[in-house]
C-alpha cells in the first residue's frame, strides 16, 4: 500500500498540530506543574517547549518532505526516543497517581507516547518511501 503525497502532507500537519496543540492544551499553556513533576527530566516546561518546536519543524516541511529525506529520518529517531522513554516511564511509574493529582496531566501521560509511536511509524514510512523512490530514479 502506498500513501499519496497529499496524504503524507496532511500527516506532517497532523504531527505538528498534535505536538503544538497537545503541549498547549494539556500543559494549560505551560502552567500545569503536574506534568513536569512526574517526569522532570523530559517534561519540564523547557522540554514541553522543545516538543512544541519539533511540531513547528514538522509543519515547516509538510509540503516539501521529499526534499529533506534525512531530516525525516531524524524525525523518526526523535519519535522513537520519545516513544521508548514513554514506554519505560509507564513500566516504572503509577499512572493512577498522575490522574489523582491532575486529570489533564494523566491524559497527557496516557497518550503522548502512543502518539510518538504512531508518528515514528509514519516518519519511518515516509523516509523509506523517499529513499526507495530515490534509488529507483538513480538507476
Amino acid at each position: 500500500m502506498e500513501i499519496k503525497n497529499k496524504t503524507i502532507t496532511y500527516g506532517f500537519i497532523a504531527a505538528g498540530l498534535m505536538n503544538i496543540g497537545g503541549v498547549l492544551i494539556f500543559s494549560r499553556f505551560f502552567t500545569n506543574a503536574t506534568i513536569g513533576k512526574f517526569d522532570p527530566l523530559v517534561m519540564s516546561n523547557f522540554g514541553l517547549l522543545m516538543i512544541l518546536v519539533w511540531g513547528l519543524a514538522y509543519l515547516s516541511v509538510a509540503k516539501d518532505f521529499t526534499k529533506v529525506n534525512w531530516l525525516i529520518a531524524v524525525f523518526a529517531v526523535e519519535k522513537f526516543i520519545y516513544g521508548f522513554v514513554w514506554t519505560k516511564w509507564l513500566l516504572n511509574n503509577d499512572l493512577a497517581a498522575v490522574y489523582a493529582e491532575d486529570a489533564m496531566a494523566g491524559i497527557f501521560y496516557t497518550i503522548y507516547g502512543a502518539n510518538d509511536w504512531l508518528f515514528f511509524g509514519f516518519f519511518s514510512y515516509v523516509f523509506l518511501k523517499n529513499l526507495l523512490k530515490k534509488d529507483k530514479s538513480s538507476k
